[in-house]
């Protein structure tokens, strides 16, 4: 491990912990569309509506395993970097606990609250019994979902980063192939869709935790080894929390500007939803890098290697921005034929077409955004990783859309998202000065 996190060359080193977790977002952007796709051949529109109802409680769950999963996997790769070996293995077991714990509360919770939050959530009489099937088997099984973000993320702390895409994907693939069975052949419906999703968690949760078991020297699952101190607790919540944020912050941000999109048609909405599944391909491979580079940055900040540590934050971003840049130009000039393949209608093909390009005009500011987060992350610098996690689709998109649509209307709208990624970085330049000052003193 040493000879990984410390003296293998960066670009290797990065790679080696990268690319996996950038074949894994892949796997999982593949498994979404799968997914609706085969919820969409019942041809049943409330069925649908019900289960896409429900994704929201799908965004709170995986948050809800980041504060364990990130935040923990940040201290230990800290922890493992100043070779404190055994705070190390207490901080892994208490993760893997207390996000068990507070997977079952959930569950019970909402299973208890079912048709308040169902309403809450925008159920109709139509769509009501579709998406109380869903949600009672997601719900009941919620605990295997949170529980999984943990041994997924602290895996790559000891550069088993491998390891990790092949737990996480085998689920995966699970669930894509019981998706067809359950919903199309055995006539499940939601519930079906729910129960595909559910295995597959409790298939991946079964080969990571071998993986801990069998794989890893320092990571355990030991009940007996999981009381930690207050501080530790603290120092996994303080950068768990905001990590938990950032995943919830973007539902928000989808949600701000479907409502602003709203009084100009559901053909506008569609175009809008269209040009966001294709601009997560873009997402899905920058978050990868930026995840997998994560252990490699706190390693070093532990382990006092300044220079090194430089070498990979540069490398990362430069890794970030240029593949942000070659993915968006690519999906900039084929814009209006990738959003043809979604929809004919010429109306969603036109504003889907300049929605994406807008969108991936900042990438390239993306991409060092996802480098700032991950790095406050990893150094447990709390209130910079904070900030970044309510800036670009919260906080600051909320402000560019109050300020500029009473102005500038659709375009205000279609522009806001590029405006607050261009605030969100300057306020990671901003951080990220202060960590250089600090950075000196290492």
């Amino acid at each position: 491990m040493e000879e990984l996190f410390l003296r293998t060359p960066v670009p290797k080193a990065y790679f080696k912990l990268a690319l996996p977790v950038v074949l894994g977002m892949v796997a999982s952007m593949i498994y979404n569309l799968a997914d609706t796709f085969f919820i969409a051949k019942t041809q049943n529109a409330a069925l649908v509506a019900g289960v896409t109802i429900c994704t929201p409680l799908f965004s709170l769950m995986l948050a809800l395993g980041d504060i364990f999963g990130l935040g923990g996997s940040a201290l230990i790769s800290r922890l493992l970097g100043k070779k404190e070996q055994e705070a190390a293995r207490k901080t892994s077991s208490f993760c893997f606990y207390a996000a068990l714990v507070v997977g079952v509360v959930v569950s019970v919770l909402m299973l208890l609250n079912e048709h308040p939050i169902l309403k809450m959530l925008g159920t109709t009489n139509a769509t009501y019994h579709y998406a109380a099937e869903f949600y009672r088997i997601m719900v009941a099984g919620s605990a295997l979902i949170i529980v999984s973000l943990v041994p997924g993320n602290l895996l790559r702390t000891e550069g088993l980063a491998m390891e990790s895409m092949l737990g996480t994907m085998s689920g995966t693939i699970l669930t894509i192939i019981l998706d067809p069975l359950f919903i199309l052949y055995f006539h499940l419906g939601a519930t079906g869709a729910a129960l595909a999703t559910v295995i597959g968690y409790a298939f991946s949760d079964t080969v990571l935790l071998y993986y801990v078991c069998r794989r890893a020297r320092f990571l355990t699952i030991e009940l007996s080894s999981m009381k930690v101190s207050r501080q530790t607790i603290a120092a996994i919540l303080v950068i768990g929390i905001p990590a938990s944020i950032t995943n919830l912050m973007q539902s928000f941000g989808t949600a701000l500007l479907n409502n602003y999109l709203a009084s100009y048609g559901a053909a506008t909405v569609a175009a809008l939803g269209i040009a966001l599944k294709i601009y997560l391909i873009v997402m899905l491979v920058m978050v990868g890098f930026a995840f997998g580079a994560q252990p490699l940055i706190g390693y070093n900040y532990g382990a006092k290697q300044r220079e090194r540590l430089k070498k990979v934050i540069h490398f990362d971003l430069l890794i970030e921005v240029v593949a942000a840049f070659s993915l968006s130009i690519v999906l900039m000039i084929f814009a209006p034929v990738i959003v043809g393949w979604f929809m004919q209608n010429p109306t969603v093909v036109r504003d889907g077409a300049q929605m994406l390009r807008y969108l991936l005009l900042t990438t390239p500011f993306v991409g060092a955004i996802l480098v700032f987060t991950t790095l406050f992350q990893s150094v447990g610098q709390a209130l910079g990783a904070f900030a970044m996690s309510i800036s670009r689709q919260g906080v600051l998109l909320l402000l560019v859309l109050v300020i500029i649509v009473p102005i500038w209307g659709y375009t205000g709208i279609i522009i806001a998202q590029p405006l607050a990624d261009l605030g969100t970085l300057l306020i990671g330049l901003l951080f990220y000065q202060g960590f250089r000052k600090k950075l000196v003193k290492l």
